[in-house]
């Protein structure tokens, strides 16, 4: 969600905090801001609603001098998105200012009692009614603002990361997190605070993750000096970034998104390195070798999820159930948490996220393992929320992925997924060692394949230029290719504005088929396997109502191709693979349409990457 930078040390701060926003861009945000305490201890606030280069240009004329600065994107909860609710905020004073990530709850009753205190406010935002908070405990109870920042977010219910400059301690940067990522970047002679790493890695690999109830003091000269809000010291864990800088850049491709698209080749290829063997004929989890029992034993598995990631554990309960023989449950995460779920000590929850910092997901896990389940999370992002609290997992390292809308996350996720299935039936014995060998080297086949499908991004582009005037789309698929069918759904209206519902074909019947004419498009995912002649039937169906049907079926399909108005062909593959192929021109089109349609494809409107607020 909102983007958090700061930096202290002995270069100007401007330069750092304005690339440092451009790199966070990709959370999704509606307005930006600067806080700088100049060579004079003057505290200087800027802000700018729209995109960070608005900012930029309204700074051209301002003093954005000293070396110590806050700055962040925001992405509205309380209050419009506009210039006077942009962080950062003032304090009553304006001897402080903070900039906040997250939510706080309880702000009405704090913000009503500090208005019987005298005090006013210019902004509809929880993250004023802090920032005066702070000041308030700072002057009240005559203590210095790390002091004040702990003693205040004890009283604090929610989420949030923060960070506060003081005009009157211009050596000095605090910053607290609770629920929302904060990370501290470690120079020479100078230290850099963001919500991820994508800020930090130009200048330095060394960083330490912020723990819940973490309060941070970066002072010039000094240590990293961590304790918790009530007091008690922490020692910092240095890590070092597996990240490179040249993977944050677009690499001569228009955007990040299809770059990202035409990288999975590759990245399905990392994902699977050092797990799948040379050989192809055996598949090796650690977070799965380790703790062998807890699969075997499990009664039930429970994924939970959001988004994209809720469509990759969908794949994944088709997958176990068949391999695995172990019931599957595949939940959204915002309701999971929130409808007392039954768990059960003999549960395996999986959590999905590509952030691993996902709110409603974390809180799921949190319920799950305070009631005695084990948990496994399958994440992206090394060193993150989820990952950490989890009883063991899977990373699938397939680098950062910039653009809103995921993509390599997805078949990373998937290919996971997979390889866990099929980990935990071999080990049960409820898949046979012939099936099991023919997957697994299939599965290292896939890398080749997509880049098969890859190759008809053109003819994609060129037909994808017929259907920028629909309002509303279908996607059908079954079986494995159901969820596909919805994840293309989603991908439509992330980044196009098209809205796009996902169905399982045979529920066509079933009400949507109503909505069927000629200014109608529907997607049908139609692999030759399993169900493949029930879903041509969908398809005539379709064409008799006048329908226009555009079918990803398997290379040489003779039948299909005769009836849908364009066909897209994948490679054939084992029927639990499909999804790996089938997925990439439901990708590839949902990108097309909206360059076509002149969307901001790598920043749609009102999404953020990382959900880090209810």
């Amino acid at each position: 969600m909102c983007g958090i930078v700061g930096y202290i040390g002995k270069r100007k701060a401007y330069p750092i905090l304005i690339k440092g926003l451009h790199r966070l861009e990709y959370r999704g945000y509606d307005s930006a801001g600067v806080a700088l305490i100049n060579e004079q201890g003057q505290l200087n606030v800027y802000k700018a609603k729209g995109k960070v280069s608005e900012l930029e240009t309204f700074c051209e004329s301002k003093d954005t001098g000293g070396t110590i600065g806050i700055a962040h994107t925001r992405w509205a909860t309380h209050g419009e998105p506009n210039t006077v609710n942009a962080h950062p905020h003032y304090s009553e004073s304006e001897r402080l200012a903070i900039i906040h990530n997250g939510i706080i709850e309880n702000y009405a009753v704090l913000k009503a009692g500090l208005m019987e205190q005298g005090y006013t406010f210019k902004s509809d935002t929880d993250t004023e009614v802090l920032v005066q908070l702070v000041e308030y405990t700072q002057v009240n109870q005559h203590v210095d603002l790390k002091t004040a920042v702990q003693l205040a977010l004890q009283q604090v219910i929610g989420a949030y990361a923060i960070a506060i400059l003081d005009k009157t301690h211009p050596d000095t940067l605090i910053a607290a997190r609770k629920g929302s990522p904060l990370v501290v970047g470690i120079g020479e002679d100078e230290y850099f605070l963001a919500s991820d790493a994508t800020p930090i890695v130009e200048y330095t690999d060394k960083v330490i993750y912020i723990e819940d109830e973490e309060v941070v003091s970066l002072r010039l000269g000094e240590k990293v000096d961590i304790t918790t809000i009530n007091n008690v010291t922490k020692t910092p864990e240095i890590k070092r970034l597996e990240l490179s800088l040249s993977q944050l850049e677009k690499g001569g491709y228009p955007h990040f998104m299809l770059k990202e698209i035409f990288e999975q080749p590759r990245t399905l290829t990392d994902s699977m390195r050092g797990r799948v063997n040379v050989r192809q004929d055996n598949i090796a989890l650690s977070g799965f070798i380790d703790n062998k029992d807890r699969f075997l034993n499990a009664k039930r598995i429970i994924i939970t999820a959001c988004g994209t990631s809720w469509h990759a554990g969908l794949i994944a309960m088709y997958a176990i159930e068949e391999f695995a023989q172990i019931p599957v449950e595949v939940e959204y995460s915002s309701e999971f948490r929130y409808r007392k779920p039954v768990i059960n000590k003999d549960d395996v929850v999986i959590a999905i996220s590509q952030s691993g910092e996902t709110a409603d997901t974390l809180a799921a896990i949190q319920l799950a393992k305070e009631k005695g389940a084990f948990i496994f999370s399958i994440c992206n992002v090394v060193g993150a929320s989820i990952p950490r609290v989890s009883d063991s997992g899977c990373y699938t390292h397939v680098g950062p992925e910039i653009g809103v809308a995921s993509t390599k996350a997805f078949t990373a996720q998937v290919t996971a997924l997979t390889m866990l299935a099929l980990c935990i039936g071999r080990e049960k014995k409820t898949i046979s060692k012939e099936q099991y060998l023919r997957i697994v080297r299939e599965l290292g086949q896939i890398p080749d394949k997509i880049e098969r499908v890859l190759g008809q991004n053109k003819r994609i582009s060129d037909f994808a230029k017929t259907f920028t005037y629909a309002q509303n789309f279908i996607y059908l698929g079954r079986g494995y290719n159901f969820p596909v069918a919805m994840e293309g759904a989603l991908k439509l209206k992330e980044i196009s504005y098209i809205h796009a519902e996902g169905y399982p074909a045979a529920e066509m019947k079933h009400g949507p088929i109503a909505l069927i004419s000629q200014e109608m498009p529907v997607v049908v995912v139609a692999p030759h396997c399993g169900t493949y002649e029930k879903v041509v039937s969908n398809i005539q169906e379709i064409k008799a109502r006048k329908g226009r049907v555009i079918a990803v079926v398997t290379e040489g399909d003779e039948l299909v191709s005769k009836i849908a108005d364009y066909c897209i062909e994948v490679p054939a593959t084992e029927e639990c693979l499909t999804p790996l192929l089938t997925v990439i021109p439901l990708q590839l089109l949902a990108y097309h349409i909206a360059v076509v349609k002149g969307c901001d494809v790598d920043q749609p409107r009102n999404l953020a990457k990382s959900v880090t607020v209810e």
